[in-house]
């Protein structure tokens, strides 16, 4: 997010192009709004390919698998 003259520019989560939003015209996400763009968010990625270690809070995906050993 940034700014040019008196208004924000915003980009979507996933990214695209900005646009420009009169600051007087926002509020912060409720719950349920930040709860579903995250959802959207982790579904993107996931027909992306780009995994489950990319997901704020997932565990690591570095360290090697338990195969049951």
């Amino acid at each position: 997010m940034g700014h040019e003259g008196p208004y924000l520019q915003l980009r979507p989560l996933g990214g695209g192009r900005e646009w420009d939003a009169d600051p007087a015209r926002l509020r912060p996400l409720g719950p349920a709004e930040l709860l579903s763009a995250r959802v959207a968010e982790a579904n993107a990625r996931s027909r992306t390919g780009l995994g489950l270690g990319d997901i704020r809070g997932s565990p690591p995906t570095d360290r090697p698998q338990d195969l049951g050993r």
